[in-house]
């Protein structure tokens, strides 16, 4: 067995490592982005329900509290922003969607959606994003 001994000058120069934040409850762009890229497959879905497509953001809604902003673009138009439901900070679980919060989804005409462009700013400012086609995202 074998002991290292660092000079004391040495170790005085060596910075420190950054720390990673990471407050458990999934507030932050560090904490939330492995979760969006791991689950990119799910960020939207479509249904045909009751004679509409519904373009459903659930997923992303679900680790909202980590974004800045959300934009989505249907058939190649252009990106609108859409706006995020608040998170509820003050709750045990700040990334819920309670019952009183906008539904995250919207309807259109029945066959209107074909593809899908998502763009989603972290609140740390980086931005990820995605695009879908309408079968692979259809809910059966």
């Amino acid at each position: 067995m074998f002991r290292l001994i660092f000079p004391a000058f040495l170790l005085a120069t060596t910075p420190a490592l950054a720390q990673e934040v990471n407050t458990g409850r999934f507030t932050t762009a560090e904490e939330v982005r492995p979760i969006l890229e791991a689950t990119r497959g799910s960020w939207v879905a479509v249904r045909e329900y009751d004679g509409q497509d519904w373009l459903y953001v659930t997923q992303i809604m679900s680790w909202r509290c980590g974004l800045q902003s959300m934009r989505v673009a249907i058939n190649g138009g252009q990106m609108q922003v859409w706006p995020l439901i608040p998170c509820h900070l003050g709750n045990q679980n700040p990334n819920s969607i309670n019952s009183d919060d906008t539904l995250p989804a919207v309807s259109l005409p029945l066959g209107a959606i074909e593809t899908v462009q998502v763009e989603l700013t972290l609140d740390d400012g980086s931005v990820i994003g995605d695009s879908f086609d309408r079968a692979a995202v259809k809910m059966n």
